[in-house]
């Protein structure tokens, strides 16, 4: 069965707040054939302290005039827009996805129905935030940057309501999580990336795993779709050169078409993993394999030895495999120089 790599086009929040961007973003991702166009549902008040400080990244991005509270009030979009767009995903075929980020967020995302719950890396210490997405029954992707495999495994005992420490109510297996590799830093450096973590953690905890990217560019993206990843996830915007705390970390739209067309290739060739000869190179066996042939004239009866055989192509005759059992056998016909062996 051919793999399919689940491709999220993270908009998060590259709308900047704008209903109208984040509605032409839908219509980007589903053009570019992504699975899922993915935002960012947030109460900023409910997640954010007035004393919380930016990033470094943010910082860079769009300043320190404003607090990392006031900068998220202006880039999120309120709570009534996400079943339009919603609605939108719906209408035009691409999965509607939001991560949320606080308890009000998760009840609304619960009743508007997605397939999917996103945890974000922030929240995988958030205890009543895991028992809530548990609550829902609904499977989980898991985003695990700056966690410890410790952490993880908290997490996923949570979600699954395994914890001997921290009890949840769920209905969900280790089956219906996909944990994301990921370095929460915008954008990671190469050297940070370590995507041979993800293995660790589908080979340590028994998970599906994924990765969502930070990087830039679509590389690494792509080094992790072979690497057998189920899940990519890459954030992207409109414009790089918008304002805004993610933009530069982000792809636009002509790479994210490029981004899927690369993976869907890459799931293609990743193939059943089982060695045979294909279809669309068993017409070539005959012209780059070769046969036993004449080394020079030979006559009926002739004793065939290394002196008068060879092999040479085409590969339509007598196989080179079959080599030790020619020699020493006499010839049933007279050959030409290069004429195919019978016997």
């Amino acid at each position: 069965m051919e793999k399919h790599t689940i491709i999220i086009a993270e908009a998060g929040v590259n709308h900047n707040g704008d209903l109208a961007m984040a509605r032409e973003m839908v219509l980007k991702a589903k053009e570019a054939g992504a699975d899922y166009v993915k935002f960012q549902t947030a109460v900023p008040e409910l997640v954010i302290s007035t004393y919380a400080p930016k990033a470094e990244y943010q910082k860079e991005t769009t300043g320190s005039a404003q607090s990392q509270l006031e900068m998220c009030k202006a880039i999120h979009l309120p709570l009534s827009d996400y079943a339009g767009l919603k609605a939108l995903c719906e209408e035009v075929g691409i999965g509607f996805m939001s991560t949320p980020f606080d308890l009000v967020s998760i009840q609304l995302l619960a009743e508007l129905g997605q397939d999917w719950f996103k945890v974000p890396s922030g929240e995988i210490t958030n205890l009543p935030y895991l028992r809530r997405i548990a609550a829902t029954g609904r499977p989980v992707i898991l985003s695990c940057g700056m966690a410890t495999l410790d952490e993880v495994e908290d997490a996923v005992k949570i979600l699954t309501g395994s914890h001997p420490d921290y009890p949840s109510q769920s209905s969900l297996t280790r089956d219906d999580i996909i944990v994301l590799h990921c370095n929460t830093q915008y954008p990671t450096p190469y050297t940070d990336v370590n995507l041979r973590a993800m293995l660790e953690i589908r080979d340590r905890l028994g998970v599906r795993v994924g990765y969502s990217d930070h990087t830039q560019g679509i590389e690494v993206s792509l080094a992790a779709a072979a690497l057998g990843a189920e899940v990519v996830e890459k954030h992207f915007t409109l414009s790089r050169s918008l304002p805004g705390p993610d933009h530069k970390a982000s792809i636009e739209p002509h790479e994210l078409r490029l981004l899927v067309s690369s993976i869907r290739n890459i799931d293609a060739a990743l193939g059943h993993g089982h060695k045979q000869v294909s279809p669309s190179e068993q017409p070539n066996m005959v012209v780059a394999r070769k046969s036993i042939v004449a080394l020079r004239p030979i006559s009926k009866g002739e004793i065939l030895t290394e002196e008068n055989i060879t092999v040479k192509r085409p590969g339509n005759g007598v196989s080179p495999m079959l080599w030790d059992k020619v020699i020493g056998t006499p010839a049933i016909a007279d050959f030409d120089t290069d004429q195919l062996i019978e016997i």
